[in-house]
């Protein structure tokens, strides 16, 4: 694209997708000659978007027409269809000017799809246009089958020969000054060698999912096509906002299968639809989390609560500025910590998923799945992650092992991904764990998961009774009316977790049904109390306790009995049961 051609069309380019300004910028500004596009690269592109229209154009399409308005000479390559061109014109004057220095050589070979001849083949076309002054852009799709995230030393002839020649080709002065151009095509930066991505010469820019904007647009076409139908109590403009972290194709699949139908699409079908896409598109390393419940649903931890319904509170009155950027949610087994955040989730009526185990034993897999991921998450705002087991899950900055260092760059790149203040409310992040002190400083700093909470056991038997009738809500658990539950709890001096009481509660529902009732009575559940003994592991719970206090970043949450306790004992104790438990030696 020429700098004539942009102000031409200078109006135009303000209403080109983000990407397409930044791509258009690099390119005027004559300092680079090698490009690689990532991200949603396979997707409807808004070709003539100026008209209000949106056409299925292949990415090398759209830059060839939008970016550089079919000027010059664009190349196309990959290793499944070789060398082609944008017309054949084009390859005509390809194949006459190598003709006049390889007459003996056929045409096939001119355009081979190994990369070692292709390459070869092109540079020399390339320097022969250099006195013609013709712009020419080469693309590259499936740029990872070509330099591919790999060791060297594994690497084969043909794959070293295409690393050293592209990254020649981004350096080469002679290319600048010609106007020659080379844009790799990949859905993940990580799938790329990284002497090729993390160089200087290289300009990295990702096409994102679209944006609301965008999405709002599409449907608003395929609405004036008649392709769009909706039940009543929805809109364009409702589902353009239900339908964050789709892409278009994805968007025109529900259109499609609604219209071919001859079936309104409605609220309940897009919810379902959208988390079935979803979790396919991110390769099932996400997980939808569905709850019936809200904060209303559990019992004591008062205060956490309380943080937690001023947080929906902010949410729903768009003030994301003023929230954590995630939460380190801790306290021993037993406590509740996923059903809290499951019923925070009830409460603000965003989407809260589930990060699931991203690593592969392949090298560069790892790093190109979680980029997947949080690409998916920035479409997907706002949105709640949560991480469960999160000291074993996410490990730390210098980890030990057999992976070439891929655990510590995907540690550091989630590092920087939650402490980017951008996603501040429209990516809240959830540290669920019983063992804080086992999770790198990294991580639960502020900027971070700022704000430490903590859940304990019930403390009195008020506590007790209390869990134990909302347990019987949330298990939809049919109790005999005054089974008085205050008078088991002193006669047998229960002191459980919640988890422990609703194991007593399912026991007690089982007893009633091998004695052929329905309704829990006061015989089922006392005999199911008397029976009841919890594994027992007092040195592990009592250190879990002691952690959890000493994270908690509000003294109000503490229970009393740690409250007036010196934080200089509390770090003696926790040291004297990790070494009772072997965790530490003298």
């Amino acid at each position: 694209m020429s700098e004539q051609l942009i102000k031409k069309n200078s109006e135009f380019i303000k209403i080109l997708p983000a990407w397409a300004q930044e791509l258009a910028i690099k390119y005027c500004s004559k300092t680079a000659n090698l490009y690689i596009l990532n991200g949603n690269i396979r997707d409807f592109l808004p070709n003539k978007m100026y008209e209000g229209k949106f056409e299925f154009v292949r990415i090398q399409e759209f830059i060839s027409d939008v970016l550089f308005g079919n000027e010059g000479i664009n190349i196309y390559f990959d290793r499944s269809s070789g060398v082609n061109f944008l017309s054949q014109d084009m390859q005509k004057d390809y194949l006459k000017t190598l003709k006049t220095t390889y007459p003996d050589i056929c045409s096939e070979e001119f355009l081979s799809s190994d990369p070692t001849k292709a390459f070869r083949y092109l540079e020399k076309y390339f320097l022969m246009n250099l006195s013609k002054n013709t712009r020419i852009v080469l693309i590259i799709d499936y740029a990872e089958t070509i330099v591919a995230n790999s060791d060297i030393a594994r690497m084969s002839d043909e794959d070293r020969y295409s690393l050293v020649t592209l990254n020649r080709w981004s350096q080469d002065p002679i290319f600048t000054k010609g106007d020659i151009s080379v844009i790799l095509l990949t859905e993940n930066l990580s799938d790329i060698s990284p002497r090729l991505v993390r160089s200087p010469s290289t300009i990295k820019i990702n096409i994102p999912i679209p944006d609301e904007k965008v999405r709002t647009s599409f449907l608003t076409f395929k609405d004036r096509q008649n392709s769009l139908i909706l039940e009543d109590r929805l809109n364009i403009e409702r589902v353009s906002k239900i339908t964050s972290g789709l892409n278009l194709i994805n968007l025109n699949q529900l259109a499609a299968e609604s219209f071919e139908e001859d079936k309104p699409i409605s609220l309940e079908y897009l919810k379902y639809r959208k988390k079935e896409i979803i979790e396919n598109e991110a390769l099932g390393l996400l997980e939808f989390i569905e709850t019936e419940h809200d904060l209303s649903m559990v019992s004591g931890h008062e205060f956490v609560k309380k943080r937690f319904k001023n947080a929906a509170k902010a949410i729903k009155q768009g003030r994301l500025d003023v929230l954590p950027m995630g939460y380190l949610i801790s306290g021993p087994v037993g406590t509740g910590k996923s059903f809290m955040v499951t019923a925070f989730a009830g409460d603000i009526g965003i989407p809260i998923v589930k990060l699931k185990n991203f690593r592969s034993k392949w090298q560069g897999a790892s790093e190109a799945n979680f980029e997947k991921v949080l690409n998916i998450l920035k479409a997907m705002a706002p949105v709640g992650v949560l991480i469960d087991e999160a000291d074993a899950f996410l490990g730390s900055r210098n980890q030990d092992g057999v992976d070439s260092g891929t655990s510590n760059r995907i540690f550091a790149q989630l590092a920087s991904f939650m402490g980017n203040t951008d996603y501040r409310g429209k990516i809240i992040w959830f540290l669920i764990t019983s063992r804080p002190d086992l999770l790198p400083i990294d991580l639960k700093r502020q900027g971070r998961a700022e704000e430490h909470l903590a859940l304990f056991y019930p403390d009195t038997n008020e506590e007790r009774e209390d869990l134990f009738e909302t347990l019987i809500k949330k298990l939809k658990i049919k109790v005999q009316q005054n089974v008085g539950i205050s008078d088991l709890l002193k006669k047998y001096k229960l002191e459980s977790s919640g988890a422990d009481i609703e194991a007593i509660l399912i026991r007690a529902k089982f007893n009633a049904t091998m004695n052929n009732h329905v309704i829990i009575t006061k015989e089922d559940l006392e005999e199911t109390i008397r029976d009841f003994a919890p594994p027992t592991y007092p040195y592990a719970i009592e250190l879990q306790n002691l952690v959890a206090v000493i994270e908690c970043t509000s003294k109000e949450m503490v229970p009393k009995k740690f409250q007036n306790l010196d934080r200089s004992k509390l770090v003696e104790q926790i040291r004297e049961i990790k070494l009772l438990l072997g965790e530490i030696s003298e």
